[in-house]
């Protein structure tokens, strides 16, 4: 088992590829030429380090990153700074997702990959019709117009739902939704739900980000896991 973790230098995707190379799983992390990495990773013989500007990557250069491996997972997000935020590419996390899916298409997989997205409890799944108040509304369409981000996360896990579905021929996908984010040390209990049961704009849980990569690689190692949730959203909270 191989995966390729987009967003490996972020603060989730580090604790992700930790928590793979734990689970004695080969990593292969694409990062910036610029991007901090712990030095650790440079020896360890089960992460492979690609440095290069994602949005430069073509079709069949991403294509071949992912001829041997088995899984995707982007933790790929905005840094928050101005130039993060409202500078280009304002639609990274869309784009990463597309052209990872359609390389993994051109390759014609013999059998299926698995890919897992970082999302978010503010993007609601559609498939099941989650209810959505009218103040909700308001503040997710002032997000949409305001914080290019936001519909970035809300196109990603959009083409994985409509484009990829329930039924592709070599792809399936989850796309994980932590609430409010916070830095752990370690894994705590945590739960898991097919819908929020917390409001995400008015009444925010929290979600630690070592727990979301845990969740994720359990998703990539664990094929029971992996079927519970497979073509879903589900929302991940800390245990109360």
């Amino acid at each position: 088992m191989k995966t390729l973790v987009l967003g490996a230098s972020g603060a989730t995707g580090k604790l992700l590829v930790s928590q793979l190379h734990a689970l004695n799983t080969k990593v292969k992390v694409l990062v910036r030429p610029t991007s901090n990495i712990p030095e650790a990773w440079e020896t360890q013989s089960h992460i492979e380090i690609i440095r290069t500007e994602l949005h430069e990557l073509n079709l069949e250069k991403m294509a071949e990153h992912l001829q041997d491996c088995d899984a995707v997972a982007s933790c790929l997000g905005h840094n928050l700074t101005w130039k993060g935020i409202y500078g280009k590419p304002r639609r990274l996390v869309r784009d990463a997702v597309k052209l990872a899916c359609d390389a993994i298409i051109y390759n014609k997989p013999k059998t299926r990959k698995k890919f897992i997205l970082m999302n978010t409890t503010g993007n609601r799944n559609r498939d099941l019709n989650e209810a959505i108040g009218i103040g909700n509304r308001i503040v997710i369409a002032l997000l949409r117009l305001l914080l290019p981000p936001h519909p970035d996360n809300e196109q990603a896990a959009e083409h994985l739902r409509l484009s990829i579905g329930q039924n592709h021929d070599h792809i399936e996908w989850v796309a994980v939704r932590p609430d409010g984010l916070i830095d752990l040390q370690e894994v705590s209990e945590y739960n898991l739900h097919p819908s929020p049961i917390r409001n995400p704009i008015f009444n925010a849980g929290i979600t630690a980000r070592i727990n979301v990569a845990h969740f994720m690689s359990r998703l990539i190692s664990d094929k029971a896991i992996w079927d519970k949730w497979k073509g879903k959203m589900p929302v991940i909270y800390n245990a109360d």
